[in-house]
């Protein structure tokens, strides 16, 4: 027998919801989290589903005291959707305008680009400036190692990366003295742990 699938986020939205239409009460998160699993949402569920309620504006909250309540009337789910379908109105109208002022954009660029010997000719010379400039780019990124300020870029960043691996080479070092003076009895441990880790008797500074 297969295994009950449990309810999607959008179900227990809807299955918190209705604990408030059907009483038009308040409630302490506590006792939502008691009535949550008789409408099949677990306990530990409930605070977040009902956060995603009113983080969409479907379900109040107000603190009174050092109490939190919570509470969600069916007014409040049909006001959040007149304010939705006004917006998607509102969109829907903005959009209708900007598709006639791109429509509008579109005619004026098609007038004086009309087929034409003319316009052949300037098309295809813009063609071949376009190759040329390609064909200069590609030479000019083939010369791009002989660069002086290519080259001294690259020579600054391996003096950091020299100065950097010798400063770790000092830290390994500083570590290694540590762990010899602090664990002196384990010193075949530590030796074989460096050889893994690739520290060998030629492991020295770079010059």
């Amino acid at each position: 027998m297969s295994k009950k699938r449990g309810l999607s986020l959008e179900e227990k939205r809807e299955q918190m919801l209705q604990i408030f239409y059907d009483s038009q009460d308040f409630y302490l998160l506590k006792e939502l989290e008691k009535l949550g699993p008789k409408k099949g949402v677990i306990s530990q569920s409930v605070k977040d589903v009902v956060q995603s309620l009113v983080d969409d504006d479907l379900v109040l909250k107000d603190k009174i005291g050092t109490s939190v309540y919570f509470w969600s009337l069916p007014s409040c789910a049909g006001n959040q959707l007149r304010t939705t379908y006004s917006k998607l109105e509102s969109d829907l109208s903005s959009s209708k305008k900007r598709f006639i002022e791109l429509v509008e954009q579109r005619e004026n660029l098609k007038r004086g680009r009309e087929d034409s010997d003319e316009r052949e000719a300037a098309l295809e010379e813009l063609k071949a400036v376009e190759q040329q400039h390609k064909k200069l780019k590609e030479e000019l990124a083939a010369y791009a190692d002989s660069d002086p300020a290519a080259l001294e870029a690259m020579n600054d960043a391996i003096e950091v990366a020299h100065a950097a691996a010798n400063r770790w080479t000092d830290n390994i070092f500083t570590l290694q003295q540590w762990c010899s003076t602090t664990f002196p009895q384990a010193k075949e441990q530590l030796e074989h742990m460096y050889k893994e880790v690739g520290i060998t008797e030629d492991f020295e500074y770079l010059q």
